[in-house]
C-alpha cells in the first residue's frame, strides 16, 4: 500500500480518482509527538492514517526531522564549545584536591568522635554523681526519720512512766527540760475525777494522745523499713510501749462500767481508741473480761 488514506477502495478506479493533487496538503510532523514517556511507533504509524501522505514521502519527512535535531546538537556543542574546555580544564587535578577534601573529612570525623566520647564519658560521671546525690539524700531521709522515730519512742517513754530505773534515774536533772520538750498535761485535770473506790479516773484525752502518737510511731517504722537494723533493735521498746497503752485502754474500759449514766458514751470513746490503734481483737477480748 502506498497511500494513507480513509474511504474505500474502488478496484475498478472507475469511481476513484488516483491524482493527489486535490488531497489537503499533510501538517509537519511534531516534536512533541515523540516525547511522550510512552511512546510506541506502531501506535505513532496508526494516528497518521489521515494524513493523505505516501509511506515514502513520511520516511523523508522523519529523515528531515532527524537532520534537523542533529543540527541542532552541533550548534549548541559549538555555541558552548569554550565552556566545555574550560570544564575539562577545571577537572584536571580533580583527584589531588577529593583526596585533600577526603583527608580533612576522616580529621574531622576522629575529632567528632573524640567529643562523642567526652561528652559520653562526661555524661555517666553525671549519671553517677546524681545516683549518688540522690543515695546520700535518701539516707539523710531515713537518718532524720531514725531520730524522730527515737525521740518518738522517748517522749512516748517518758509520758507513760515506763523508763527503766537507769533511765529514770539518769534524766532525773532534767526533768524541768524534759516537761518543756515533752509539753505538760496538766491542762487534762480538769478531767479527774475520782471513783467510788478512791481511784482516779484515766484522761481519756491524753490516751487519745497516747494512741496517735504510738500509732505514727509505727508509720515512721514503715516508711523506714521494718527491716532496718535499728528498727529491729527498738522492738522491745515498741512492744512495751504498746502494751502500756492498751493496759491504760482497758483500765479506762474498766472504769466506763463504774460512772453510772456516763457509762456507755465513755465505753464508746475508749472502743474507738481501740480502733485507732487497729486493735479490734484486743476491744473484744476485754469487753469479754469486763464484768458488767
Amino acid at each position: 500500500m502506498d497511500r494513507f488514506k480513509f474511504g474505500d477502495s474502488d478496484e475498478s478506479g472507475s469511481d476513484f480518482d488516483e491524482d493527489p493533487s486535490g488531497l489537503p496538503f499533510p501538517e509537519p510532523l511534531s516534536r512533541t509527538s515523540f516525547l511522550a514517556p510512552d511512546f510506541d511507533p506502531a501506535t505513532f504509524l496508526s494516528s497518521l492514517t489521515n494524513r493523505h501522505q505516501s509511506l515514502e514521502d513520511l520516511r523523508q519527512e522523519l529523515r528531515s526531522l532527524e537532520q534537523a535535531l542533529n543540527r541542532e546538537l552541533l550548534d549548541l556543542v559549538n555555541e558552548n564549545y569554550q565552556d566545555f574546555l574550560s570544564l575539562g580544564t577545571a577537572l584536571r587535578g580533580g583527584e589531588e584536591k577529593v583526596e585533600g577534601v577526603k583527608v580533612g573529612l576522616l580529621s574531622f570525623q576522629r575529632d567528632v568522635k573524640a567529643i562523642r566520647d567526652k561528652v559520653e564519658t562526661r555524661r555517666k560521671e553525671v549519671d553517677d554523681l546524681l545516683n549518688e546525690k540522690r543515695r546520700l539524700r535518701s539516707d539523710a531521709d531515713v537518718g532524720k526519720d531514725l531520730l524522730d522515730y527515737a525521740d518518738r519512742m522517748e517522749e512516748l517513754e517518758y509520758r507513760l512512766m515506763i523508763k527503766d530505773k537507769s533511765s529514770a534515774d539518769s534524766t532525773a536533772d532534767e526533768s524541768d527540760t524534759d516537761s518543756d520538750i515533752y509539753g505538760s498535761e496538766g491542762e487534762d485535770s480538769s478531767e479527774d475525777e475520782e471513783l467510788a473506790d478512791g481511784a482516779t479516773l484515766v484522761s481519756l484525752k491524753r490516751l487519745e494522745r497516747h494512741c496517735h502518737k504510738y500509732v505514727f510511731l509505727v508509720s515512721i517504722a514503715q516508711r523506714i523499713g521494718e527491716n532496718h537494723p535499728f528498727i529491729l533493735s527498738q522492738r522491745a521498746r515498741v512492744s512495751k510501749i504498746k502494751s502500756t497503752v492498751l493496759l491504760d485502754l482497758r483500765t479506762a474500759l474498766e472504769q466506763a462500767n463504774q460512772i453510772g449514766d456516763k457509762r456507755d458514751a465513755r465505753t464508746m470513746s475508749v472502743l474507738r481508741l481501740y480502733d485507732i490503734m487497729g486493735e479490734d481483737v484486743s476491744a473484744i477480748a476485754a469487753l469479754k473480761n469486763l464484768k458488767i
